[in-house]
């Protein structure tokens, strides 16, 4: 029996493990098969969230910044593996936070309300305790901006779970 990934990896396509891609990023295989690790939109990038990956291909890595949603990247991606069509959300990511959390812990904390922009993190008093951060997906871009702050690294952001 041969092992396909190793027959992928001797004709030069390894399939990276699953990353969060850029912005605009086409789904993963396609976005895999047209991305030429080029690196381009990585030196686009003014945030500098954009980092080289798994297998070499662009990534995003939130912990020393945020996606400002510029376009820059798309703008410098000539295969086309971004993609920003009008009304297009960048992705589907949306902050979640863990147990972690400092007010979890009974711990006052309120960072990753303070760089929420669109203020999708509100914290609702409850009694004998810190409020807790609840999130608001349908005001929550994805952006990261609450990722780098905490002093926990209790944020991530992720597919969001339904319900």
């Amino acid at each position: 029996m041969v092992d396909l990934s190793r027959r992928a990896f001797f004709r030069g396509r390894a399939r990276p493990k699953a990353e969060k891609r850029p912005p605009w990023a086409l789904p993963e295989a396609d976005f895999i098969d047209c991305c030429t690790r080029c690196n381009a939109c990585i030196a686009a990038c003014p945030t500098r969230i954009l980092t080289i990956g798994d297998g070499g291909y662009p990534t995003v890595d939130f912990r020393e910044g945020e996606c400002t949603f510029c376009s820059a990247c798309v703008a410098a991606c000539q295969p086309k593996a971004l993609l920003c069509h009008d009304g297009q959300p960048a992705w589907p990511y949306k902050a979640l936070i863990g147990e972690d959390c400092l007010p979890h812990q009974g711990v006052e904390c309120r960072v990753c309300g303070d760089f929420c922009d669109t203020w999708a993190i509100r914290f609702q008093p409850r009694l004998g305790g810190s409020p807790l951060p609840e999130i608001d997906t349908d005001k929550c871009t994805g952006c990261g901006a609450c990722v780098a702050p905490c002093p926990t690294v209790a944020i991530a952001l992720n597919l969001p779970i339904p319900g």
